[in-house]
């Protein structure tokens, strides 16, 4: 057993409500000096899927609730269309607080560092204990790279179940805001349409685990 691991049985909450009570005390890197508050996972405690994105936004931030923003609103849409419904699924990030560059009066969102997305880990390793899902959907790079432990580009594995360290499934796909950020439409629509499809493997996935 590694370090790592003996530290997380011996020292890690039990139960998400003392979960969430951790994460707001957490001092394991710098990001907490700025934001306003850490923002938990928030669904069921046992859901069968597991959602995780980057870092909260500055909605997020603010309200202290994980895809409230615009980023949120596209994930919504495409839940539903791929017959997925959001009370059911626990919803996190692999950073759990906003990490911003001040543009005038607007914060800016900026990209965790390695050393950001590891130290955060921590969370998200209990996070997977206590959930226990059949399977992880990392939303992008950052996820990615928090739940499988190494860089990996999101082309070359998005629609693959893949074996997560230390046990589990898990599945890449884009961040919800990628889509947000591409200018021509038809571009855009058929983006969102290989979003939805990968919520569809998802949940087909789920469905058929035992």
């Amino acid at each position: 057993m590694s370090l790592f691991e003996q530290n997380l049985r011996e020292e890690a909450p039990r139960s998400l409500k003392a979960l969430r009570e951790a994460e707001n005390a957490c001092r394991r890197c710098g990001l907490y000096k700025h934001a306003t508050q850490a923002v938990p996972g928030e669904g069921p405690a046992h859901a069968p899927l597991m959602l995780i994105g980057e870092q909260p936004g500055n909605d997020e931030d603010l309200d202290g609730h994980p895809f409230i923003g615009p980023a949120g609103r596209v994930l919504d849409h495409a839940l539903k269309e791929a017959g997925i419904d959001r009370d059911k699924v626990y919803i996190t990030n692999a950073v759990k607080h906003f990490k911003f560059e001040l543009r005038g009066k607007r914060r800016l969102h900026k990209r965790p560092d390695p050393g950001e997305i590891d130290a955060c880990r921590w969370w998200s390793r209990i996070e997977r204990d206590l959930v226990k899902p059949k399977l992880i959907v990392a939303l992008g790079a950052t996820a990615a790279r928090s739940v499988f432990e190494r860089v990996m580009t999101i082309g070359k594995v998005r629609g693959k179940v893949m074996l997560v360290p230390n046990g589990g499934d898990g599945l890449v796909t884009i961040h919800p805001s990628y889509l947000l950020r591409i200018q021509e439409e038809r571009d855009k629509r058929a983006e969102y349409a290989r979003f939805i499809a990968d919520l569809e493997l998802a949940n087909t996935h789920i469905k058929q685990a035992p």
